[in-house]
């Protein structure tokens, strides 16, 4: 596995791949890896001839009062776990490189609608900091792939509907959130929980997959659904941030005769947010 570290470095190999027809496969992360990030690996080796991985915390995305500081750094074991699955590149760029004129200066990527909503409005620019940067990247890389958990439903979206209206010339990929074995979806910020909150941490999926079954069972009071669920989310030790029913390919609030929904769900437990979502067809 090359680690690279210089913009021109990846590009100059990356013009040699081209021409040597290789499909080329990226999956961008910050880095801490868990079992989800490996899992998105797995498939673009299943996909592509060649693999890019990056790490790169980025703090366009960070709002003012979260954990860019704090958020874990694991570079050693990080490139263990890549190395062992046989990913070609991994690439780390510095803060320098990526936003040389700084934060203030930097022209950004916004996608309208859906950076505003759900997650959106709990976080004002996050979304304007996760388009940015992946478009950024996605210039870097030049990938014919793109790999991303479905954990994070809403950016998920949020870059397909990037990659679509700045006619990119790459696919993108979800993957299904992997969990642990009681259901909590896994991710980096999962070590901040004690003990006694990680008990109560899948509180949030079992609840939500319970939503999923009445729904599917034919229960359509979404409002009364939600408001309950909260009830329940507070009464286990949970600050509900949103609970939401929309409509899974457009976000947008469910019709009738909208069929795909997906549940889409962030509480706190002490500091911790944690996402999650289900996915519906009716």
């Amino acid at each position: 596995m090359q680690v690279i570290r210089d913009i021109n470095k990846l590009r100059e190999l990356r013009r040699s791949w081209q021409s040597a027809r290789e499909v080329i496969a990226f999956v961008p992360t910050m880095g801490n890896l868990h079992k989800g990030h490996l899992r998105l690996v797995e498939h673009a080796k299943r996909n592509a001839s060649k693999v890019v991985v990056s790490i790169f915390v980025n703090p366009l995305q960070f709002g003012p009062d979260e954990d860019l500081d704090a958020y874990p750094r694991t570079l050693d074991a990080d490139q263990q776990s890549l190395s062992k699955l046989g990913v070609d590149v991994l690439f780390m760029p510095s803060a320098q490189d990526i936003y040389p004129s700084g934060l203030e200066q930097q022209t950004f990527v916004e996608v309208p609608g859906l950076s505003y909503m759900i997650c959106g409005a709990s976080r004002p620019g996050h979304f304007r900091g996760v388009a940015t940067i992946v478009c950024k990247l996605f210039n870097m890389v030049q990938p014919n792939q793109a790999f991303f958990g479905e954990k994070d439903f809403q950016q998920l979206q949020v870059i397909k509907a990037m990659v679509s209206d700045l006619s990119m010339n790459l696919s993108i990929h979800g993957v299904p959130t992997e969990r642990e074995s009681d259901g909590l979806a896994m991710s980096s910020r999962n070590h901040y929980l004690s003990a006694e909150q990680r008990r109560v941490a899948p509180t949030l999926y079992a609840l939500i997959c319970k939503m999923a079954d009445e729904i599917k069972a034919g229960r359509r009071d979404f409002s009364v659904m939600v408001s309950d669920l909260k009830s329940k989310l507070v009464k286990a030790g949970l600050k509900p941030d949103y609970i939401e029913v929309r409509d899974s390919h457009s976000l947008l609030q469910v019709g009738h005769e909208d069929k795909d929904l997906v549940i889409l769900a962030a509480a706190f437990l002490g500091k911790t947010r944690l996402i999650d979502n289900v996915q519906i067809r009716i």
